[in-house]
């Protein structure tokens, strides 16, 4: 026969029946749980203590995870935009790069172009020679070289040289009244000038221009009217 344990669980050697139910049967009422801790001081039931992070709520939980998701995107759309201004940086200057390289091996085929242009004017631009000719401009301009400059433009001079200057009664403004040579464009580059000859109005003649120490001609007008009266 084995000893029962004394003490205050059994009383006085009687059982005791404890009412562990977490609902009283009388008031229906949920009742308090008894605080129990663990032999280690830890939480109840000998547990270790959780992390901060295991104590927060869902809503916490929630927010350091939207917190840290908007953190990492912020970095990915940085990320991304440096790359996109990078690449912009360098094909830009790889294009600048070519229409260097272009414009400067086009710059070296003018001379060429303005001997097959005279030879064109002097009617002996034939045969072969033409073919060739002809093979080499259309090359060029595929390689996007412009010919500028014709008689009767306007005349600007950042794409005009002016070789010549006078004075007309025909033109209204400064004007490209002869194309001594023809220039080039690759782009926005001007790879030559137009050498042109520039008349301006009459009016803009300076008036100590026109006072000689000779006798003053006559205008047509004056002689005609001299040749009627006689």
């Amino acid at each position: 026969m084995t000893d029962r344990p004394t003490g205050s669980e059994f009383g006085d050697g009687e059982p005791v029946v404890r009412d562990k139910r977490r609902i009283d049967p009388d008031t229906g009422s949920l009742r308090e749980a008894p605080e129990q801790s663990g032999a280690d001081g830890g939480t109840p039931g000998g547990q270790p203590p959780r992390e901060p992070s295991d104590l927060a709520g869902p809503s916490a939980q929630e927010a350091l995870l939207t917190e840290a998701l908007s953190e990492r995107t912020a970095d990915l759309q940085r990320l991304q935009a440096e790359y996109v201004n990078y690449k912009r940086r360098v094909d830009r200057d790889r294009e600048a790069a070519r229409e260097l390289v272009v414009g400067s091996v086009l710059t070296e085929l003018l001379g060429i172009l303005d001997d097959i242009g005279r030879a064109r004017e002097a009617g002996e631009l034939e045969g072969a020679f033409k073919a060739v000719s002809e093979s080499l401009e259309r090359v060029t301009e595929k390689l996007g070289l412009v010919k500028f400059g014709e008689k009767g433009d306007t005349f600007d001079p950042r794409i005009h040289e002016a070789l010549l200057h006078n004075y007309s009664d025909e033109v209204d403004g400064p004007t490209a009244t002869m194309v001594m040579q023809p220039g080039y464009r690759h782009g926005e580059r001007i790879l030559r000038a137009a050498r042109v000859a520039v008349s301006e109005p009459t009016e803009q003649l300076p008036a100590d221009a026109v006072q000689t120490d000779g006798p003053v001609e006559s205008t047509d007008d004056e002689q005609a009217a001299d040749k009627s009266a006689e």
